[in-house]
């Protein structure tokens, strides 16, 4: 075991500190052999089991986009280079949170026997789900490359912005793996809860629709923008694709970025210690 996965007697006198969090997630970072390399093995474990190999963790990008985007594409009137481009980049942020979600429930369950052995910190298990999320996004990307070739409008200045997009995306993926890693400590079965509303958020966010469709003085517009995949998605889709971004986006995404990293410090100093006794 590498000494960057033992927690130290420094370690322990910081853990009563208000940045803890913080503390932790540095020396975290300086030593992804445990976070960054299990959760890139753990991608390859699973597509040895297939014949394609790696490139069957690309058949979920492909049904979304060119699956269920030429079938809604069709049912809606729309051609399929327009919608295939428009279902790509939201699915891409939608599946790169709502795997940060589902994964994080249920990290410090799976890790169990190492956080009670006392030999990683539980900023390493956080991050390992941010990082399987990352691989998820990288595995959509071929395909969304290839959506967005057939485009017949790619904005230059969007994809130059993507980049910060995806930034303030995993800035709130990391509060959010915070937040949903402690609730999947303290109850077991908020991992299966998330799962069984998972379809619900997803067709409740604009990725097989347009949100144009759904005026700001509906009842569906407003539940349509108390979603939060929404905010997210428009940030990185709506400049590549040269379509508006209402002020409201700007601000909950903003605030979200700033409060959620608040409430996960403040959560993770009074709630962390607690973690091995919950699991």
């Amino acid at each position: 075991m590498s000494a960057g996965q033992h927690i130290s007697l420094s370690d322990a006198r910081e853990d009563r500190g208000a940045l803890v969090f913080w503390r932790h997630l540095s020396k975290s970072l300086r030593n992804p052999e445990f976070w960054a390399l299990s959760s890139w093995l753990d991608i390859l474990v699973k597509a040895r089991k297939s014949r394609l190999g790696i490139l069957w963790l690309m058949t979920p990008a492909l049904v979304y986009v060119f699956g269920l985007g030429a079938f809604f594409a069709g049912m809606g009137g729309k051609p399929i280079p327009l919608f295939a481009a428009h279902v790509a980049l939201g699915s891409i942020v939608f599946r790169t949170l709502m795997s940060t979600v589902m994964s994080s429930a249920g990290i410090f369950h799976s890790g169990a026997s190492f956080i009670m052995d006392g030999r990683t910190r539980l900023t390493d298990y956080l991050l390992q789900s941010i990082a399987k999320s990352f691989f998820d996004l990288c595995m959509y990307l071929p395909i969304t490359c290839i959506a967005l070739w057939i485009f017949p409008a790619v904005a230059l200045k969007g994809l130059a912005f993507a980049p910060v997009a995806l930034l303030l995306i995993y800035i709130n993926a990391l509060w959010i793996s915070v937040v949903f890693g402690l609730l999947g400590a303290r109850f077991p079965d908020f991992g299966q809860l998330l799962s069984n509303i998972s379809i619900f958020l997803f067709l409740l966010t604009p990725i097989i629709w347009y949100p144009d469709t759904m005026p700001a003085e509906s009842l569906r517009g407003q539940l349509m923008r108390a979603n939060p995949f929404y905010h997210f998605i428009q940030i990185f889709r709506a400049p590549i694709l040269v379509e508006p971004i209402e002020p409201l986006t700007w601000w909950y995404v903003g605030i979200s970025s700033v409060m959620g990293l608040a409430i996960a410090t403040l959560l993770y100093r009074r709630y962390a210690r607690f973690v091995p006794l919950w699991i």
